[in-house]
């Protein structure tokens, strides 16, 4: 999480969707920035909504826009996958290294979701408070980018330029037809809220 003071600008680092190179991009002209651990690097939104949204209303006297990223469900859950067959998974039951991404989907459908699926999801992340579907100002999609950094470079007056690190290993993620068209349907809360970003 970042946040611009001067701007009353709020990023959340919704998981996957190029959170760390915004930070090393933007780090620098942030007034606080949450980074580690990741439980606190990636507060979701409803969090912000209860605690910290309060205390920089209080503390400014105003509020702040808080804005986030959203990426395609499917792919959200590819690079997942991806980032789990690292050689630097060291627990066994998180990695993905001997599985296809078929394999992985299946897991994160089942329930209770093993621990190499158990990865959240981006609704429930975005979600506010009470449950309010979305809890951020602005909502943007991963795949349109350019648009988020051209919000950014006219909200912050500064040019930017996301470096690329952190960024998951390539990987097969073909799935059969009707595993594809089931967990489209398995995710709907997901697309839902991905399809309605204007």
């Amino acid at each position: 999480m970042l946040v611009f003071w001067k701007q009353r600008l709020v990023i959340l680092a919704t998981p996957k969707t190029g959170s760390t190179a915004i930070e090393a991009a933007l780090e620098s002209l942030s007034v606080m920035t949450l980074t580690r651990p990741p439980e606190l690097k990636h507060t979701p939104a409803y969090r912000y909504q209860r605690f910290v949204r309060p205390y920089l209303r209080a503390a400014a006297g105003a509020e702040f826009t808080a804005v986030a990223l959203m990426r395609e469900p499917l792919d959200w859950l590819g690079s997942w996958y991806r980032f789990r067959q690292r050689e630097e998974i060291a627990d066994p039951a998180k990695s993905t290294r001997h599985m296809d991404f078929a394999g992985f989907v299946r897991g994160y459908a089942s329930a209770p979701r093993p621990a190499f699926a158990d990865v959240g999801g981006q609704a429930k992340f975005l979600s506010g408070m009470n449950d309010s579907p979305l809890g951020v100002d602005r909502l943007f999609r991963f795949e349109e980018i350019a648009r988020f950094v051209s919000f950014l470079e006219e909200r912050l007056d500064f040019p930017v330029e996301l470096p690329r690190i952190n960024v998951s290993p390539p990987g097969n993620l073909a799935l059969p037809d009707a595993l594809r068209a089931e967990m489209k349907a398995y995710l709907a809360p997901e697309y839902a809220l991905y399809n309605a970003i204007a």
